[in-house]
């Protein structure tokens, strides 16, 4: 059992009595404090960074472990994840309009399960904040992707528009943008995997061949929960648009896995995301990879708790790979130790 899981982590599970947004909300306070620390930054670079390089789709990244999108929506602690070890960060989700989200409480721990159940509802500042921030802060040193949803407010018919204007308002600080159509907290979201709405959003985000102006790489993040066949159909309009690639996979709707003794708080809505979620995240990596024939990069995520997991991610054709639940349950060991387990070079 490493520090962080003996002393850090109960410590910051008892913060706020229990709560688990205010925890977060607390260590966010920490971490942006931490990122104005040359100094402490450069100590945690010393013991948790991994170099071991890879190009994925026409991007260079320090290492194949990722932040995932959740865990610092608006950017208020960039320069501190480089320095845990993630060989590249996604911020948001975030929407083109400000938005409080969903209802408090609306995050919960699993911890018998090494889960968590989130309903947040894209709870962010907005995109022309978020590009503001970013303008800001200036170069990472990592690179930057940015996840992109729909705002609550904003009608599905107009979902086009509104994921084009966050892009809009961001596209010259993202290194890749991920359209996030799986999240499942945001009435009807998940709609918008279907073939024609989604094709409809790629066609507004990713140049044509014949456009002059080239744009950045473009991913789709899917649900776990969907079919086989929804998942090849949906492989069908990301190939067809030059999609650069595929982020597998968001949370579950699904209690499979859960723990006995978490069952309460399970029955909790919003999505479930850690350990429970591992083997389901493999498969759909495996069957991405398997029915693109490897043409597709994927970046998988869902229940990666531990180096091992990671390693068969990166076996079933993931290209990349990303944490949150993982490195809240097992915090940067657990980065350093994923990294080191990444293949030699990915595609």
């Amino acid at each position: 059992m490493t520090l962080f899981e003996k002393v850090v982590r109960p410590r910051l599970f008892r913060i706020g009595g229990g709560d688990a947004e205010h925890a977060h909300e607390w260590t966010l306070r920490r971490l942006a404090g931490i990122s104005r620390q040359p100094a402490v930054l450069n100590l945690l670079k010393r013991r948790y960074a991994v170099d071991r390089p890879v190009d994925v789709f026409g991007v260079r990244f320090p290492n194949a472990v990722g932040l995932a999108a959740g865990m610092d929506k608006n950017g208020v602690a960039l320069r501190a994840w480089p320095a845990l070890g993630f060989g590249f960060v996604e911020v948001g989700t975030v929407t083109a309009l400000a938005q409080p989200g969903n209802d408090r409480p609306r995050l919960f721990r699993l911890p018998d399960s090494g889960a968590i159940v989130n309903r947040m509802g894209f709870n962010n500042e907005g995109a022309h904040a978020l590009a503001s921030r970013l303008a800001a802060l200036g170069p990472l040193g990592v690179p930057l992707g940015i996840s992109l949803g729909k705002s609550k407010v904003t009608p599905l018919e107009e979902a086009v528009a509104d994921y084009r204007a966050s892009y809009d308002a961001l596209r010259s600080h993202g290194d890749y943008f991920a359209v996030n159509v799986s999240s499942p907290n945001t009435p009807g979201l998940r709609s918008l995997q279907d073939r024609d709405q989604l094709d409809a959003i790629l066609a507004a985000l990713i140049p044509g061949k014949s456009d002059a102006a080239g744009g950045r790489p473009v991913l789709v993040k899917i649900a776990p929960d969907l079919t086989e066949h929804a998942i090849a159909e949906l492989l069908e309009v990301c190939l067809a648009r030059g999609v650069a690639g595929l982020i597998a996979t968001n949370t579950t709707l699904s209690r499979d896995g859960v723990a006995p003794a978490d069952q309460a708080t399970a029955a909790q809505a919003g999505g479930l995301s850690g350990a429970p979620l591992t083997e389901r995240a493999h498969k759909v990596v495996s069957f991405v990879h398997g029915e693109t024939n490897g043409r597709l990069p994927i970046v998988g995520v869902g229940g990666l708790m531990s180096a091992d997991d990671a390693a068969r991610m990166f076996d079933a054709g993931a290209s990349l790979v990303q944490l949150y639940t993982g490195f809240i349950y097992h915090g940067p060991a657990l980065v350093h130790a994923a990294a080191r387990r990444a293949p030699e070079a990915t595609r």
